[in-house]
């Protein structure tokens, strides 16, 4: 999956106020972070296949630090904790960007073929749902825009133009998301790291934009004391 792990840093999003939009992105994509600097590393790996699913090419077969059930969850208490060190709420932010983090593993398992380890680089799972790509599509909109819903129905913006903000950046994720699918695919693994992790970095600065214009429009609405002489 990709544009719809975005929509669980949505839905997360009305539970935890101080938590950041951007840091909610990044933590939904925490472990393909990971695992793009481990594919530069040459630690896991790839190979492109052409037609390999109906929705890319990629054939995960070497990814248990990233991808694995334990590492999983190994990289969810790292950034949750790291997350609470610099938003201490008395480890609810510790929770909250842990679940956001193996998220990406429980949706993940939804459309990956068999290359989820649950134990070392063994018993791999994936229900597969990569296989049917109209149906991956409208999983991932799906997703996204649910997330969204709960959102903007939970912790609405508190003007329109930080809304505007908002549907611009799902604009730009659908945009990705038909890009990924039916434009160029990567040539060489380095190649599909490096465009995961420019997508990533993209979006979490769109985020932080929404997070600005939101912010922005709560100072606006603070009523300032009026003193008559």
């Amino acid at each position: 999956m990709f544009v719809g792990h975005y929509g669980a840093a949505f839905a997360a999003k009305p539970a935890s106020q101080p938590i950041p939009l951007w840091l909610l992105f990044i933590a939904v994509q925490f472990m393909d972070v990971v695992w793009s600097l481990l594919v530069f590393a040459g630690v896991e790996k790839l190979r492109i296949v052409p037609g390999f699913t109906a929705m890319n090419p990629l054939d995960l077969y070497y990814m248990p630090y990233t991808h694995g059930l334990i590492g999983s969850l190994v990289l969810a208490a790292l950034l949750g904790g790291v997350s609470e060190y610099f938003l201490p709420q008395k480890g609810r932010t510790f929770l909250i960007v842990g679940l956001c983090v193996f998220s990406h593993w429980v949706l993940d398992l939804i459309v990956h073929v068999p290359d989820l380890p649950l134990i070392g680089d063994r018993m791999k799972v994936g229900f597969g749902l990569w296989r049917w790509r109209d149906i991956s599509l409208a999983a991932e909109f799906a997703t996204l825009f649910a997330g969204l819903w709960a959102m903007m129905r939970y912790a609405p913006s508190p003007t329109r133009s930080s809304d505007l903000r908002l549907w611009m950046l799902a604009g730009w994720l659908v945009a990705a998301q038909l890009f990924g699918t039916f434009g160029p695919q990567p040539a060489t693994p380095r190649i599909a790291a490096g465009m995961a992790l420019g997508a990533y970095a993209i979006f979490a600065l769109f985020a932080w934009q929404v997070d600005r214009a939101r912010a922005s429009a709560d100072r606006a609405k603070v009523p300032t004391l009026q003193l008559n002489i």
